[in-house]
């Protein structure tokens, strides 16, 4: 078998989701990794009056791409963006495009999808069904085209405790489902979405499951690879460790525990919390091309999916998520934390709703009260009303865990040469949680709020004085239920005292015992 750089040598790639996480990583380590691959062909539509050349040239200045700048300073001459829009007929190319890429293309990424939660049905049939039937229509018209690999999620088929790689049925037939949509009005899907989504969380879940039938289906002699990545974070080693751009996901939750705004969560501290480094799914994605487009074309049919997860192989709970979180951010924290951090996760509703309004909206609300006296507009209301938007979403992911068969991608990893396995790592068994975990909080601070770490003196500085402010409000708190309650009823005091002396007592004990040792 061929190295996986050499396979990639002189062929051309499409690739769809070019501008998100994933697909800006993936067009890096590609053009990195594999300097011999011809043309990458990456679909971009106009957006903000800027056209898909320009927001090509703007996506490859950013910091993701400083190394390879370094290696290959004319690599981006083989990126070529290509005007397209995949809600719209023929995803909006030309004639010329189509005909330019049918001729050409040798492997194909489908890597765009909405990642909203919560996308309206019809959006998200749009963006994830549709938009892979049409991708795949094109893909049929190709002549040279050795693979088409479909990224999805290892959460299409959450409604089941074991998945494994493998294709399940949809609740429904999706082509049915496309027609209803068409003529129905947005109310009445709203009505039946209970009853569509079945035991599925959202839209997002549901639509990627019906993507994948729909390939699996449609696909006749194309070959056709899937892979399913679980909760994608910040980036293990390549370029650079702790690399992410974006508050979605885990990363905005994250980011607000730092700040001191998030103090309470529901989530399951025994659940498995299955995050998986963006460049271990690149890197496999990247070798699943390369093992199905050499050595799969004559079993087309058989179409392999690969659960990129790390669950079942080197599994990290939410309760460890939650200790490596407070423990970064106290040693490096956040310029201007709103407090100091300190998110505790609850499995119990109604422990985790009162802690929700005595540490969320309570201190909001006399914040938003400030602000409004000091003459400033108030603003923090609105945004732990977001964040109870975004852990709603999450809570069903953290309050639950999944058994996932990962015998494919165990599969692969055997099939690489020594030297392909340290390129394109993908084995999750050599992660270190409490190290990744560290560089990924760190990598919010400098790549997502863009904070250079010689401000880390004065961020420490000042959780330092949010500390004695909490101290003082505590000791005002304390006097304050002493003249109110204690102080005037003599029972109360005589359990004080007892209780004050008793305390004094272990005190001096144990003063007593150590001067003794």
């Amino acid at each position: 078998m061929v190295t996986i750089p050499e396979y990639y040598a002189g062929k051309n790639v499409l690739l769809s989701g070019a501008t998100g996480f994933m697909g800006k990583v993936l067009l890096e380590k590609l053009l990195r990794s594999c300097p011999e691959v011809g043309a990458v062909y990456v679909l971009v539509r106009s957006k903000a009056g800027q056209s898909p050349q320009a927001r090509v040239a703007d996506m490859i200045n950013c910091k993701l791409f400083e190394q390879l700048q370094v290696e290959q300073p004319g690599f981006a001459e083989k990126i070529i963006a290509v005007n397209s829009d995949l809600t719209l007929a023929e995803m909006d190319l030309s004639k010329e495009d189509q005909d330019l890429l049918a001729e050409r293309i040798n492997i194909v990424f489908h890597c765009a999808a909405t990642i909203r939660f919560n996308e309206p049905l019809k959006d998200a049939m749009q963006l994830n069904v549709l938009a892979t039937q049409k991708m795949l229509a094109l893909a049929r018209r190709m002549k040279h085209l050795e693979i088409f690999t479909h990224v999805s999620t290892a959460y299409a088929h959450c409604d089941r405790e074991v998945i494994e790689e493998i294709v399940y049925p949809p609740p429904v037939d999706y082509r049915k489902l496309i027609d209803t949509l068409d003529w129905m009005d947005d109310d009445l899907v709203s009505s039946l979405l209970p009853k569509l989504l079945g035991e599925r969380p959202n839209t997002y879940t549901y639509t990627k499951a019906l993507a994948e039938y729909l390939l699996q289906q449609e696909a006749g002699d194309i070959n056709v690879a899937i892979v399913r990545p679980s909760i994608v974070g910040a980036s293990w080693k390549e370029p650079f460790p702790g690399w992410i751009d974006n508050f979605n996901g885990p990363s905005g939750i994250f980011i607000a525990a730092g700040k001191g705004i998030l103090r309470t969560m529901r989530a399951s501290n025994n659940a498995v919390a299955d995050l998986v480094p963006v460049d271990v799914v690149i890197n496999a994605t990247l070798a699943v091309a390369w093992y199905s487009g050499s050595q799969m074309r004559s079993r087309s049919k058989n179409m392999l999916v690969y659960n990129c997860t790390t669950g079942g192989i080197n599994p990290f709970h939410w309760g460890e998520v939650e200790y490596c979180i407070n423990m970064t951010f106290k040693t490096n924290p956040l310029e201007q934390a709103f407090r100091r951090p300190n998110v505790n996760l609850r499995s119990n509703p109604f422990t985790n709703q009162y802690w929700t309004t005595v540490s969320h909206t309570l201190p909001a609300l006399l914040y938003d009260g400030y602000l409004r006296l000091t003459g400033h507009k108030p603003r923090m209301m609105k945004t732990i009303s977001r964040l109870h938007k975004a852990m709603m979403v999450l809570e069903y992911f953290t309050s639950h865990s999944w058994e996932w068969n990962t015998d494919n991608m165990s599969m692969l990893l055997a099939q690489m040469s020594p030297e392909d396995k340290k390129v394109f790592n993908f084995d999750v068994r050599q992660l270190n949680w409490a190290e990744y975990m560290e560089s990924y909080c760190m990598g919010t601070k400098k790549y997502v709020l863009n904070e250079e770490l010689s401000g880390l003196p004065a961020a420490r500085k000042h959780l330092n004085k949010l500390r004695n402010i909490r101290y003082t409000f505590n000791t005002i708190l304390v006097v304050f239920i002493w003249r109110i309650f204690i102080a005037r009823s003599q029972m109360a005091r005589n359990i004080w005292y007892f209780v004050v002396s008793l305390c004094f007592k272990f005190l001096s004990y144990f003063r007593a015992s150590s001067t003794m040792r």
